[in-house]
């Protein structure tokens, strides 16, 4: 019953085991599905089925039909357009961290984005070149072929390495692609939940440190080998800064040019974006106005500039990916097939969530991974979704993937018939403008002290990520950075919070008893509460605290009293202690005998209940004791365990908790436990938890309800009048009052109690 009184609220009902609230609402025992049950439902088939998989592998089919043409095709068609040359330059742009001709870079920008029209559900993100994947994928690159295998330095030679390297390109993309699509298939979709933000915000900023330095020898045109290995940075930066007097001048003031330029006009569409209709196309003017400059300058003969050079007009005939390849970059390959996915699922979500429609993990790991076999198959290097790309499809009014196609649509006419415009334009203009697209990137350090003041494990994640990519390369920076953030995870879950409870305002309410002042802790009473599951790693923590909390191992408790006892038999024996009706009272002098001489070889004994079957009379262990025997004391009756944090309990943690608690029980201290969850009393039922000792009536709804038992139960066995009354089915009604002691009356409502 609830009376609610102004702003405050009077309950009256019983105080409730888990076993007597269960009896007396009629708990159901409902049915739960085991695994079988799961696997013949998901393979079910029916008509209603086979549509749903359908439009869940085809999601085209659940969109297009309800495009709104007249209202969106205008807003599409601009974006797509924006969204289009943008892809081209970087395109152009990412290639050359990949270690490929820039022509292969559009084939990353086209084929992809066909693929993800039909097959993905993000209605915003443009797919295409992504600078991280690209660095990743160049690493490998750089590995399998190095650049001292040019020999003498020909064009014939520098023409063969090209090709492998592009076939290494290929060969990558196309088996992380074929592991994003087993993902999907086998619905991994939550494999992302382990890349938490911190992460991929320290992988990334990571990541752009990288690009920055692998950018160099192209805006200061120099020789630079590739380094792909732990501290390859430290490596690429010896070498730039060795050669740094043959520095081409033209190149350097180009990419400072460039750079200004385009971080200015970035600046100017962040600062008035709301005012201006799209945001400045500052690459493709950089672009047209560089490329101009350069041919009518001649460049390329006055200054000695490197240049895009000549485009391959049209397609590559689609080529299979080479074994010998495969077989060297299983690990690459995983790795950008994941950080390919959490990207672009990032992105997609964020779209998702600011217009209002799902995205579905499973079927973005299944687009991506037809995108990148589709794409390495015609030579193209691995695709996610760059952010700045994505930015420029949705603010420029992209409402589906209609836009994308559009944008494919532009890379299409630059692949077969104006690329040839491109030919003189500067390698070193490509890295400033991949440099460009860095500066989100590159802000992601202000992060670090926002989470120094927020989440200090986040922090230190986010610096451990990031200086494990950047030194030690990005593949194995990754794996170290999953492997440092899982060990967070077990080292806060290994040590959980561990606090002692006590009544905050004579209420329901149960709080840690060092955060206020107005509390009330009944007498003999621990409440001790633990945050975390309990499981193998973190039980013996967990039994510390608890040891600690009540002041005194009930093991060692035990095995004194069972020494106590022994030595009382012997000396009843000798005729040493003699009954009376104060006690026992020692007849001869004391003497000393050792621990070893008490144990007599069975040490497994004093681990046994205390035994007073055969004694002429009950010890009190509160009461002084004969001379020359001491136990330690015990000031407490019962322990009360919070377990409404603790979310499971594995068997090896089962068997240490049951131990635990029965040498409590055989201390003669009563174990509660309050707050568990449902299934969680069946569970231990199940693992034969409970015998003579531990017991289901030891479980109650919430901490109040035990407490309120403890006190109703000591207060029956300390008073006759009670016992009488309980004898007779009536029961009391207890309120906490500020002595910190208990107020007793006659109850009108049976077996209930009022707070």
């Amino acid at each position: 019953m609830v009376e609610p009184v102004g702003n405050q609220y009077v309950v009256a009902r019983p105080v409730y085991s888990e076993n007597l609230f269960n009896e007396e609402h009629e708990k159901l025992h409902r049915y739960h599905k085991t695994f079988w049950d799961h696997l013949k439902l998901y393979f079910r088939c029916s008509p209603q089925r086979v549509k749903k998989i359908a439009l869940g592998l085809f999601p085209i089919f659940s969109w297009l039909p309800a495009y709104r043409f007249r209202e969106w095709i205008l807003s599409d068609i601009v974006s797509g357009i924006n969204t289009g040359l943008v892809a081209v330059l970087q395109g152009l742009a990412f290639a050359l961290l990949v270690n490929v001709p820039p022509g292969y870079g559009l084939y990353a920008a086209f084929f992809p984005v066909l693929v993800y029209f039909v097959f993905g559900t993000s209605r915003h993100i443009s797919v295409g070149p992504f600078p991280v994947l690209s660095l990743m994928v160049g690493g490998v690159v750089v590995r399998l072929v190095p650049d001292d295998s040019a020999g003498n330095g020909t064009s014939t030679n520098i023409s063969a390495i090209n090709e492998e390297r592009v076939m290494v390109a290929a060969s990558v993309t196309f088996l992380s692609g074929v592991f994003q699509l087993l993902l999907g298939i086998l619905q991994f979709g939550f494999i992302v939940i382990y890349l938490s933000q911190s992460l991929i915000s320290g992988f990334t900023t990571a990541a752009a440190i990288h690009v920055v330095v692998s950018q160099l020898k192209f805006m200061f045109q120099l020789p630079v080998p590739g380094f792909n290995k732990p501290f390859g940075i430290i490596y690429t930066l010896e070498s730039v800064f060795s050669q740094i007097t043959k520095t081409n001048i033209a190149d350097l003031v180009t990419s400072i040019l460039v750079l200004l330029i385009v971080f200015v006009v970035k600046e100017m569409n962040d600062r008035y974006k709301a005012k201006l209709p799209a945001p400045i196309p500052i690459e493709l003017l950089v672009t047209v106005l560089a490329a101009l400059v350069s041919y009518f300058l001649n460049f390329e003969e006055k200054f000695n500039v490197a240049v895009v050079g000549k485009l391959e007009e049209g397609f590559q005939v689609p080529v299979a990916p080479d074994v010998g390849i495969l077989q060297k970059c299983i690990g690459d390959s995983i790795s950008i097939a994941i950080v390919g996915f959490a990207v672009a699922f990032s992105v997609a979500k964020v779209y998702s969530i600011k217009h209002d429609y799902p995205v579905d993990g499973n079927q973005e790991l299944i687009a991506f991974g037809l995108g990148n076999i589709v794409g390495g198959s015609f030579k193209g290097f691995a695709s996610s979704t760059a952010l700045s790309r994505s930015g420029v499809q949705e603010s420029t009014g992209g409402k589906t993937q209609i836009a994308g196609i559009i944008s494919a649509f532009i890379v299409l006419i630059v692949i077969l018939a104006i690329g040839f415009l491109l030919a003189p334009l500067q390698k070193s203009v490509l890295a400033s403008l991949a440099l460009g697209n860095l500066k989100g990137m590159l802000m992601q350090f202000k992060e670090v002290g926002i989470l120094w003041r927020k989440d200090k494990y986040d922090c230190v994640i986010w610096v451990v990520t990031f200086l494990a990519a950047v030194f030690l390369g990005l593949d194995i920076g990754l794996a170290t950075a999953v492997a440092f953030q899982l060990l967070t995870v077990v080292i806060r879950s290994q040590i959980p919070s561990c606090t002692v409870l006590a009544n905050v305002g004579r209420s329901n309410i149960y709080r840690n008893r060092k955060d206020y002042s107005d509390i009330y802790e009944p007498e003999g009473v621990k409440i001790f509460r633990c945050s975390s599951p309990i499981f193998f790693a973190n039980i013996e923590f967990f039994r510390e605290k608890l040891i600690t909390a009540v002041g005194f191992n009930p093991l060692r408790v035990l095995r004194k009293r069972n020494k106590a006892l022994r030595k009382m038999r012997k000396m009843l024996k000798r005729g040493e202690l003699q009954v009376t009706p104060k006690g026992l009272i020692c007849m001869a002098n004391h003497t000393h005998e050792s621990d070893e001489e008490l144990d007599n070889n069975r040490i497994e004994e004093l681990d046994q209940p205390t035994n007073m079957t055969d004694l002429p009379i009950q010890i009190n262990w509160g009461a002084d004791l004969p001379p020359g025997i001491t136990v330690p004391q015990v000031n407490i009756h019962s322990i009360i365990l919070d377990f409404s944090a603790v979310s499971f309990l594995d068997f090896s943690a089962m068997r240490i908790l049951q131990k635990t608690l029965k040498e409590f029980v055989r201390i003669d201290i009563d174990i509660y436990i309050a707050g568990a969850h449902e299934g969680f009393l069946d569970k231990l039922e199940r693992s034969a938890f409970f015998d003579e000792e531990i017991k289901p009536s030891m479980f109650f709804l919430t901490i109040h309800d035990a407490v309120l038992h403890i006190l109703l139960k000591k207060d029956i066995a300390s008073s006759p009048k009670l016992k009488l009354a309980e004898e007779k089915g009536s029961s009391n009604d207890y309120i906490i009052i500020p002595s910190n002691a208990l107020r007793s009356r006659e109850c009108t409502i049976p077996t209930e109690t009022k707070f």
